[in-house]
């Protein structure tokens, strides 16, 4: 027997040592650490610790993609493989596991076109590829589709978007053109018409300036009337009275 086979006896409790109880403990001071660096502070190399650089712990989850908990996946059967079955047989997923052609059925059983079928099945299944639904209906046989046909994908709910107004409705690009007065939507032989409205205008405004205040206007036809009865009277001036 040698020194290092002599083990405590069986039950036996040593008393763990207690560190950082002082110089007198035999692990007083440094406390077994050693002297300075990172192992002998509080924290020291922590489990995942690279140096500094990101850990591999929090690089991962940027690189595994997404994963869609709603998938659904199915146990695909090749149409090819249901020969081995005689004309007229109900070919179900309980069928198909005890025969082994699947193992497990897991979100159902899916019937692809790989392969030529030759004798007429009854088929039951979750899903049907169109290319094998045309071969055994071409054969006389027969499909039933278990469970709910509803998309796998959870519909997102959208906010209703607005009606866009038809091409009509829309307002013109740009900024709006003024609309023209009524004088310029006149035709262009009318323009005599235009001629004889502005020199009224004119006339009108130039008696309102000249008539006194409170006084009555005088059209251009009073001043001409005026004028032929007093050529040498100004029609523009009030006579003055001999005492002014």
């Amino acid at each position: 027997m040698q020194l290092h086979d002599l083990k405590p006896a069986a039950g036996a409790h040593r008393k763990s040592r207690r560190i950082g109880r002082g110089t007198g403990s035999g692990r007083g001071k440094t406390s077994g650490r050693g002297q300075k660096g990172q192992n002998a502070r509080s924290e020291g190399f922590r489990l995942g610790f690279e140096g500094g650089q990101m850990p591999l712990a929090q690089r991962l989850p940027k690189l595994r993609g997404f994963t869609n908990i709603n998938r659904r996946e199915f146990a695909v059967v090749n149409l090819g493989k249901l020969n081995r079955f005689e004309a007229g047989t109900e070919v179900n997923p309980e069928l198909l596991k005890e025969v082994g052609l699947v193992r497990k059925t897991l979100g159902g059983v899916k019937i692809l076109a790989a392969g030529e079928l030759k004798v007429a099945l009854k088929v039951s299944a979750h899903r049907i590829s169109a290319g094998a639904q045309e071969q055994i209906e071409k054969l006389g046989g027969s499909i039933e589709l278990i469970g709910p046909q509803t998309a796998d994908k959870i519909p997102r709910r959208h906010k209703a978007a607005k009606a866009k107004p038809e091409p009509e409705e829309r307002a013109p690009k740009g900024k709006a053109k003024a609309a023209k007065p009524e004088a310029a939507t006149r035709p262009a032989g009318d323009a005599t018409t235009e001629v004889a409205d502005v020199v009224a205008a004119d006339e009108v405004v130039a008696t309102a300036e000249a008539a006194p205040e409170g006084g009555k206007t005088e059209t251009a036809a009073d001043a001409e009337a005026a004028d032929e009865a007093d050529p040498g009277a100004d029609p523009g001036r009030a006579e003055s009275s001999p005492e002014e």
